[in-house]
């Protein structure tokens, strides 16, 4: 198949873009996991972040972000002790304020899924992408985003953080237009109206 080739190389990768990268993402769980994550990899490379992300979930009792508003700053200690996943102060604690930030969204929008697709009329944005340098790190989508959640008290969520939570939670297709997945998910999501 001829797959994007950012994902060549490695078979988490693979699999990972194959079955995941560009699916859209209502579920909050899931929303939130991607926001911790991709804020984790601020600086790294995504296969880093995936190879630690098991341990997340352990770490992040499954992303739910309730819980994770209530660790405490004995908590983010244990989190700098743990091996297992990205050992950065800033960004252990940026994500213990953004579960915080997340439930307060939650809570005037209904779903955090809820706000965020409304900044793309509920429905994925579909690139025509041919090569991999056509890809932009952000949009003018992903700034308006970023700012919003900045006045909303996020932390660590720039724009190119937030663009690569869009392409991964399916906001925006952005698997090339030679890739097969791109029309797999047009196909099976295109129309479809997230809510």
């Amino acid at each position: 198949m001829p797959r994007c080739p950012w994902c060549l190389g490695d078979p988490l990768y693979i699999d990972y873009h194959d079955c995941e990268w560009g699916v859209p993402v209502a579920d909050d769980a899931r929303q939130f996991e991607f926001l911790v994550l991709e804020s984790a990899q601020a600086g790294l490379s995504w296969l880093t972040v995936l190879r630690k992300r098991e341990n997340y979930r352990r770490a992040y009792v499954g992303f739910d972000p309730a819980r994770v508003a209530r660790f405490t700053p004995r908590t983010v200690e244990r989190l700098l002790d743990d091996p297992g996943i990205i050992r950065n102060r800033q960004k252990i604690e940026a994500s213990i304020n953004n579960a915080r930030r997340f439930l307060e969204v939650r809570r005037e929008f209904g779903s955090f899924s809820q706000y965020l697709w409304s900044f793309v009329g509920h429905r994925p944005v579909a690139n025509n992408w041919r090569t991999l340098k056509q890809i932009p790190p952000q949009t003018e989508l992903s700034r308006g985003i970023s700012t919003d959640l900045v006045k909303r008290g996020f932390r660590f969520i720039g724009p190119t953080i937030v663009y690569a939570h869009l392409q991964a939670t399916g906001l925006v297709n952005d698997h090339l237009a030679s890739c097969p997945r791109r029309r797999e998910i047009i196909r099976n999501y295109g129309q479809l109206r997230i809510r």
